[in-house]
């Protein structure tokens, strides 16, 4: 791969390297929340199986980081799929990098409001929002390839 190539990917991966920052920000957020709920209910992590039963035990707020941890770990992976294949088959154009910059920012918002308010309508309309801009960029990628 020539470094003009490269340099061409670049606009479809940054959004890619945003994400998975984002995502690791709220894996510390995860822990710097769950860890001490856990020591105030005097949790033995050895005892659980799972989240399930944690959930139970520690107030839901303790538990809104870690859920949303889960979920960086679910629709995402379509985005990430996305923004490698327009990046490797030249679909990468200003729309469709605006899309992913879209996408992250909505998906940055809906940790937000998880991790705090949690309000689930506020919440679900993001998620909507974030779920219509990758539809947006599979219509555009099936457009380029077919018409």
């Amino acid at each position: 791969m020539t470094a003009e190539t490269i340099e061409a990917m670049r606009p479809a991966l940054l959004p890619v390297f945003a994400l998975v920052t984002w995502t690791i920000v709220m894996w510390f957020w995860m822990f710097a929340t769950r860890i001490p709920a856990m020591q105030k209910a005097n949790v033995d992590p050895n005892s659980l199986q799972g989240n399930v039963q944690l959930k139970d035990l520690v107030p839901a707020r303790a538990m809104n980081a870690s859920d949303n941890y889960n979920h960086l770990h679910e629709q995402p992976v379509i985005f990430y799929a996305l923004a490698f294949y327009l990046s490797l088959t030249g679909g990468a154009d200003n729309i469709n990098v605006m899309l992913l910059w879209s996408y992250v920012g909505l998906r940055v918002v809906h940790s937000l409001i998880q991790a705090t308010i949690n309000k689930v309508t506020l919440r679900f309309l993001v998620f909507l929002l974030a779920s219509i801009a990758l539809i947006a960029l599979v219509v555009r990628e099936l457009f380029r390839l077919f018409l």
